[in-house]
């Protein structure tokens, strides 16, 4: 089974990352990263914790779905971090860690992946990974954040996807998308340092920080889609995002905010 080296992560982490590392543990299976840091006390305000592995055996998504990943498949990772005072805009900062993810595996040779609001990486028009970010509030006002991303490495051929989660949709992964892939090590280290940097810039610009990036990475943009809320089927055209991170779609000709709801594309749905 494969275990992630903790030290080899620790050894391509940035000297600031490293002075703000409350603490960074591996596991050779645990059955979710964001469950055990939830589980744990919050790390004291701007410092950051961490959990991963490449073995999670219970992982969890939006609206109760699961993350499916064979074991040594992919690569499970949490940060918690605390903010000192909640941001106003938080439901965004899943957002900007998806961003940050983007900019990590450029930084490793990964382009042309791109976001599905709020918590989908894409490339080649197929999953690659998800983010869930989960939160609890402290009595001084403080609130801990717990980020986690699943990112698939290597499928294999035989991977398919286990009905359960909603309207079938490819996956891919990153040994398809890059001639060689990087070590895990490095690239759970490349997320660290970027999500250190999202949750710093978060604090003093919330998402109004990161809303002009998400334009090049909008996978949505100009793609008819339907957003089903719970209670309606709204049905548009992706129209970007607005600077608190809502989601715009234009519905005949008007512009709608979309705040939660789980968004498919009329191919994802089947229409």
């Amino acid at each position: 089974m494969s275990t992630i080296d903790p030290e080899a992560v620790r050894d391509a982490l940035v000297d600031r990352v490293l002075s703000r590392l409350a603490d960074l543990e591996s596991f050779a299976a645990i059955e979710s990263t964001n469950t055990y840091l939830m589980q744990q006390d919050g790390p004291e305000p701007g410092m950051l914790r961490v959990a991963l592995t490449a073995n999670q055996t219970a992982g969890r998504g939006r609206h109760g779905k699961t993350w499916q990943s064979p074991p040594g498949s992919g690569l499970a990772l949490s940060a918690a971090y605390t903010f000192a005072n909640q941001p106003g805009d938080l439901p965004a900062l899943t957002l900007a860690v998806g961003l940050a993810a983007i900019d990590a595996l450029e930084e490793l040779g990964v382009g042309g992946v791109q976001l599905k609001w709020p918590n989908d990486l894409i490339a080649r028009d197929a999953k690659l990974g998800g983010i869930l970010t989960e939160s609890q509030s402290r009595e001084s006002g403080a609130v801990t954040v717990v980020t986690g991303i699943g990112v698939n490495l290597d499928l294999g051929p035989d991977f398919v996807l286990e009905a359960g989660n909603g309207p079938a949709r490819p996956v891919t992964d990153i040994g398809s998308l890059v001639p060689r892939r990087p070590p895990i090590e490095a690239i759970a280290a490349a997320l660290v340092n970027r999500f250190d940097d999202a949750f710093a810039r978060f604090t003093t610009t919330g998402f109004n920080g990161f809303a002009t990036a998400w334009i090049d990475r909008d996978w949505l943009l100009g793609r008819d889609v339907v957003v089903e809320t719970g209670q309606a089927c709204i049905t548009g055209v992706g129209a970007g995002i607005a600077e608190d991170g809502a989601l715009l779609l234009d519905v005949d000709g008007a512009v709608r905010r979309v705040t939660s709801g789980t968004v498919l594309t009329m191919e994802e749905r089947g229409s």
